[in-house]
């Protein structure tokens, strides 16, 4: 396998945002992206998943689908797993570790299916295999059909290397670029969140209007691949796309210590110059000046922060506040319970799909240009 040879790769997401992701990579350049469960697929080498890891601010994870084969019984799974071309994707010297899964298959033992692969990959490659690697080999056995996948992002792509300080309750960078993208945000208006906690929505805003890779300031399991190409990938993440946004991008919140929390991880991700973060009540908020945009809000839900049956009212004093002072301008509400969502008053279009998110589900409620 060439660095060139295309194979199947696979940006998973969280079950109800695939389309939302599809249209990311389609708008970044990836041919031939396909919604599944879970996720897209598109063909590519390793170059593609590279830029994936670096370029996608909606996928949680870059698989790549490095080979498979069928396989009846354990001593057939053995026997394939030891002619599969090791050497040619992963190094005798990055520890490496075996997750399974089995399905609809003569080989139903999924523990029995790991031990025959892990001994392979001790014996004909000479690996170290530990649950504590940092490297991932996914393996899927479904309908008798064994598929090796490599998880190449390591830790989840929602960790973008440069935000240390988290809220109680935080959003997903992920969740919150694919949520921006579906309630129509381009980097080209402003955002603002009256509950913004780290300031994820809109770090995540000003990111994407500056250009700027969401995976810049991190490392990546690929790294640590046979296939790696070191000169390649550093020319590849060299290239500058930046620019300076044209609107300012704006978070409050009741709690100081969000707001300087908020403060200090728009500095560390290199956003501080167009974000402005102030201290507020949801009942004080007020429109800023400038064109009209995009307020984005995931306010609590109860279960996850504080008391719900006080809730109403927050989500009710949020509504008035928007209807009376954000005439054109669009929200997007993320939150657990259509009755909350109900609570603002405001025209809602027909909600979004469920989406789990905390062990929670949560759904995107959001309107058109208000009048």
């Amino acid at each position: 396998m060439s660095n060139t040879d295309p194979f199947e790769i696979f940006l998973q997401t969280a079950p109800g945002l695939e389309p939302a992701l599809r249209a990311e990579a389609s708008e970044v350049g990836f041919d031939g992206a396909e919604v599944v469960p879970g996720g897209v697929t598109l063909r590519g080498g390793w170059p593609e998943v590279w830029r994936a890891n670096l370029s996608l601010r909606g996928a949680d994870r870059v698989l790549a689908r490095v080979g498979s084969f069928r396989a009846m019984h354990l001593a057939q799974l053995d026997k394939r797993s030891r002619k599969f071309p090791w050497p040619e994707v992963l190094r005798a010297d990055v520890p490496v570790k075996v997750e399974t899964t089995c399905h609809a298959s003569r080989i139903y033992h999924a523990g029995a299916a790991t031990q025959r692969i892990e001994t392979a990959l001790r014996e004909e490659l000479g690996v170290t295999v530990t649950p504590q690697a940092a490297l991932g080999l996914r393996v899927r056995i479904a309908d008798d059909l064994v598929t090796f996948s490599l998880d190449t992002s390591g830790a989840p792509l929602h960790k973008r290397g440069h935000k240390p300080a988290v809220g109680k309750a935080p959003m997903r960078e992920t969740y919150a670029a694919l949520f921006l993208r579906q309630c129509g945000y381009d980097g080209r208006e402003p955002v603002l969140d009256p509950m913004c906690g780290s300031g994820t929505f809109v770090i995540e805003a000003a990111e994407w209007a500056a250009g700027l890779m969401p995976g810049r300031s991190r490392e990546f399991a690929f790294e640590q691949l046979a296939s790696f190409d070191a000169e390649a990938w550093t020319a590849m993440r060299g290239v500058d796309v930046s620019q300076t946004p044209s609107v300012t991008f704006r978070g409050s919140d009741r709690d100081d210590g969000a707001i300087r929390m908020s403060g200090e991880n728009a500095e560390r991700a290199g956003v501080k110059d167009w974000t402005v973060f102030q201290q507020g009540a949801v009942a004080e908020l007020e429109r800023p000046e400038g064109p009209p945009g995009l307020v984005i809000v995931n306010p609590p839900y109860g279960a996850r922060i504080g008391n719900k049956a006080l809730l109403y009212a927050v989500y009710a004093t949020l509504g008035q506040r928007l209807k009376e002072g954000f005439k054109g301008w669009r929200v997007g509400i993320v939150t657990t319970e259509t009755g909350f969502a109900r609570a603002t008053g405001l025209p809602f279009k027909p909600v979004g799909p469920v989406v789990p998110h905390g062990g929670l589900k949560v759904r995107l409620y959001q309107t058109g240009v208000l009048k």
